[in-house]
């Protein structure tokens, strides 16, 4: 028997937006059970960097060929397809029993979750052909792919605490299944007859650029001198060869004329500056929390309340700034209210009795500027170009986000680790060997500070005043890095946008609802 229309279309929208709550508890869920995989599982600090980079890697890298393959070959077809590969893949993380097994099912797992997020909007904007259903759609799904991003962490507190860190992953297994049931029989094929030919060109040169990169900048000290000029040559070749294969395109996956538009290149930066501060610093917090101040991972998930919850509240607030006082002024200080919410964590974190309590006025400011900021840079970068452009400028606007994500967790990370070992060559009794104190900073980077107090590590036994002293400075500068950050690009994207100067039209976001996004 066939379904009302109505009733088939909310199946359909209950099926998409499955799939988006997947793919946002798996970014910020898994940042909890960080410290529990160094210890079960043995993970050193750079694995699990991977255990995030791995995701985000993979969403970047298929995200710029999903929307060509699903105009291609169905993005109903397409959507089944990674949603059982973002069940099987998300089954091979839960089943794990090593890091190197982890992370390439992370790797598996994020090529499947962004083919998934880009096949969302486009079946949403075929399902609901009139204006008024696809806006309620569109603004139902960024609600609940907010509820995926900002409950993440209390969610993946409640799974360990009752389950195990296995069943961040597992879980996804059943809802993956329920979201195929329900697809199958209620979203509608589409396809474009005019589907351009894939930029593999494009994606190949961009990929390996980013992966450099982050390779470099995380195993650089690894690989010596030599290996890491010769990983940073690589990647600069295949950066120049992206930039020579686009401009040479027809039809170009990135059109990089469309900078000169200054509103969109200042909300970019609004992009670069979100995923420059807040976002890679969801990785490094639940370990400061549990290491630092001493939580368990329960109290850790309720303590990241206070960091993403304002996210999820005060985008509509952001979004009315922005029609009221436009873009140009309203992103800036977004940006700028974030980093003085890391400015503000930085002194909470030297209190006298560093708690929750120090911290909450720090986390609340970065949530409300990421609130206030993300709907209007959304908004933006779609509406300062023609509607016939606007599909290529979203992919830009995410790319930047995942690309700028996936250096920055790793970035952080060199100046956690950096700041550790600094204070404790400055702290630690001499004639220490500075190889020594470098193995210590990431343990304890890690959040294994248990091993280090009983000598476990390896590396004998260090005091825990001067493991807590460690900690405070590699935090504290990476604190300072995310605010520093957040208020020169808040100039920087003020500069840009040149207030009254250049005010674009801002039209409603019907591709994500002005949504929650990284």
């Amino acid at each position: 028997m066939s379904l009302p229309p109505a009733r088939k279309n909310m199946l359909a929208l209950i099926a998409v937006c499955l799939g988006a709550l997947m793919f946002g508890l798996e970014i910020t869920s898994v940042p909890v059970i960080l410290p529990r995989l160094e210890e079960v599982l043995r993970g050193d600090f750079r694995e699990l960097q991977w255990v995030m980079n791995a995701y985000t890697l993979a969403c970047t890298t298929v995200l710029m060929a999903t929307g060509t393959l699903a105009d291609r070959f169905g993005r109903k077809r397409l959507f089944l397809i990674s949603v059982a590969a973002f069940g099987a893949t998300s089954a091979l993380c839960g089943l794990a029993d090593s890091m190197a097994l982890l992370v390439a099912g992370r790797f598996l797992q994020g090529l499947a979750g962004g083919a998934m997020l880009i096949c969302s909007i486009a079946l949403l904007s075929h399902q609901f052909q009139d204006a008024r259903d696809r806006g309620r759609a569109f603004a139902t799904w960024g609600v609940v792919s907010g509820i995926g991003l900002g409950f993440g962490p209390i969610v993946g507190s409640a799974i360990i605490a009752l389950a195990g860190w296995e069943w961040i992953f597992l879980i996804h297994l059943p809802i993956a299944l329920l979201t195929l049931a329900i697809a199958a029989g209620t979203i509608t094929e589409s396809r474009d007859p005019d589907a351009g030919r894939l930029d593999v060109t494009g994606i190949l040169t961009l990929s390996l650029a980013v992966f450099g990169l982050v390779y470099v900048i995380t195993q650089g000290a690894a690989l010596g001198l030599p290996g890491a000029i010769a990983i940073a040559a690589v990647t600069a070749v295949s950066f120049a060869a992206f930039l020579l294969a686009e401009r040479r395109q027809t039809h170009p996956m990135f059109d990089f004329s469309v900078f000169r538009n200054r509103s969109f290149s200042g909300a970019i930066l609004g992009c670069i500056a979100m995923n420059v501060s807040y976002w890679p610093f969801m990785i490094y917090l639940p370990i400061y929390l549990q290491a630092g101040l001493g939580y368990d991972t329960f109290a850790t998930g309720l303590c990241l309340l206070a960091y993403t919850l304002p996210a999820l509240v005060f985008p509509p607030f952001g979004e009315r700034l922005s029609l009221r006082y436009g873009p140009g002024v309203v992103i800036p200080s977004g940006l700028a209210t974030i980093g003085l919410g890391f400015i503000a964590m930085k002194f909470g974190s030297i209190a006298a009795e560093p708690g929750w309590l120090t911290m909450l006025p720090g986390l609340l400011l970065a949530g409300i500027g990421i609130g206030i900021t993300n709907t209007p840079v959304t908004n933006t970068t779609t509406a300062s170009v023609p509607p016939s452009r606007a599909g290529m400028a979203s992919g830009i606007d995410m790319s930047a986000r995942l690309i700028t994500l996936a250096v920055n967790i790793a970035l952080m990370g060199i100046f956690l680790v950096g700041g550790i070992a600094a204070a404790l060559q400055r702290a630690a009794p001499t004639g220490i060997d500075p190889a020594r104190l470098r193995v210590a900073a990431e343990a304890i980077a890690a959040g294994n500070t248990e091993a280090l107090a009983t000598g476990q590590a390896g590396i004998g036994t260090l005091p825990e005043a001067l493991v807590q002293h460690g900690l405070t400075a590699g935090f504290g500068l990476v604190m300072i890095y995310g605010g520093a950050a957040a208020l020169i690009l808040a100039i920087s994207s003020f500069v840009l946008f040149r207030p009254g100067r250049e005010r674009p039209c801002l039209r409603p976001d019907n591709e994500t609802g002005g949504g929650y996004a990284l």
